[in-house]
């Protein structure tokens, strides 16, 4: 006997619903979402590129390629805008991955400007400002129409700003004024010869869905992200390590300290952060607990103005 329309409004029977086995986690939600942004880059554009640090957020959005293609390889290479300054763990790290998984690695360095004159250091010792020249060039020479960035939203207020495809012009500057809707999940990819698109996979992921897939995909990372014993010194309320790049100025203590990283880049304007996190375990504790995100903790080059991120990423910057 078949049901009448007005049986089906008053039926006591609850309406259909996935069982809870095969309702989505939030991790899950979210790894889809990023490999189906990776997989809608790989089929849309012609030549896309990776940017792949050795950074937690770059090491996840690499894992989050290979599962989208596997059992095939990431059918696009990984480019690092390297300053000169980065930590020696996070490059060695970055090359044992690169070489692990089969991928092209092109490196596009601060340095090789210094050295011919197309750059000059800053009078603060710091290169993230410096990087953006390298990165447009790389991107200009390597003909790369969609570059694959780890940005969140939940790091930085210019951040927030942006689309997953955020579109950038002929001269790889980014107007926040001139954003596309992206409803439903369609994204649109649609540029002239000479502009390119930057697309932000992990835009919806925090910190601590970063560090929770961590765990869950029982992910390799650098050992300083976390804690371990090393000589820092206090400036401007961040712990700086000592290095050739970093070193303490009149008045600055140098101490050895129970430290991590919570993101890496310029050893001279990263900071570390006291802490006994020793597993992942131990660091999704403490990132749950905090309220700051680790740009604003950790990054010096991020206090120079309210406005700095978002100046720098007008310019063409990550």
């Amino acid at each position: 006997m078949s049901v009448t329309a007005p049986d089906l409004l008053t039926s006591d029977k609850a309406p259909m619903t996935l069982t809870d086995e095969r309702r989505l986690t939030q991790l899950q939600w979210l790894e889809s979402e990023a490999i189906h942004i990776i997989r809608e880059v790989a089929a849309e554009f012609e030549r896309p590129v990776l940017l792949f640090s050795g950074g937690k957020d770059s090491v996840v959005m690499l894992h989050l390629a290979t599962k989208a293609f596997w059992p095939a390889p990431v059918p696009f290479p990984v480019m690092h805008v390297d300053t000169g300054h980065n930590f020696p763990e996070v490059l060695a790290f970055r090359d044992a991955t690169v070489e692990r998984l089969g991928i092209r690695l092109e490196v596009a360095s601060v340095q090789d400007y210094i050295d011919d004159g197309r750059l000059r250091e800053r009078s603060d010792g710091t290169r993230n400002q410096l990087q953006t020249q390298p990165l447009l060039d790389g991107i200009t020479n390597g003909k790369f129409d969609a570059v694959f960035g780890g940005g969140r939203r939940d790091e930085e207020k210019a951040r927030a700003k942006e689309r997953v495809f955020s579109l950038r012009d002929e001269f790889g500057q980014w107007d926040p004024r001139n954003q596309r809707p992206e409803l439903w999940n369609l994204y649109n990819g649609r540029h002239r010869p000479g502009e390119h698109v930057r697309v932000f996979p992990l835009s919806n992921w925090t910190e601590l869905d970063v560090w929770q897939y961590i765990g869950a995909e029982d992910i390799a990372l650098p050992e300083l992200y976390y804690a371990h014993q090393r000589e820092v010194f206090e400036r401007d309320g961040m712990l700086i390590s000592v290095s050739d790049v970093s070193q303490p100025r009149d008045g600055e203590t140098v101490e050895k300290r129970q430290v991590r990283y919570r993101t890496v880049g310029d050893m001279s304007c990263t900071g570390a952060v006291e802490s006994d996190a020793t597993t992942v375990e131990d660091v999704i504790i403490e990132v749950a607990a905090t309220r700051l995100t680790e740009r604003g903790a950790t990054r010096a080059d991020d206090r120079a103005s309210e406005a700095a991120m978002e100046d720098r990423k007008k310019e063409g910057y990550f």
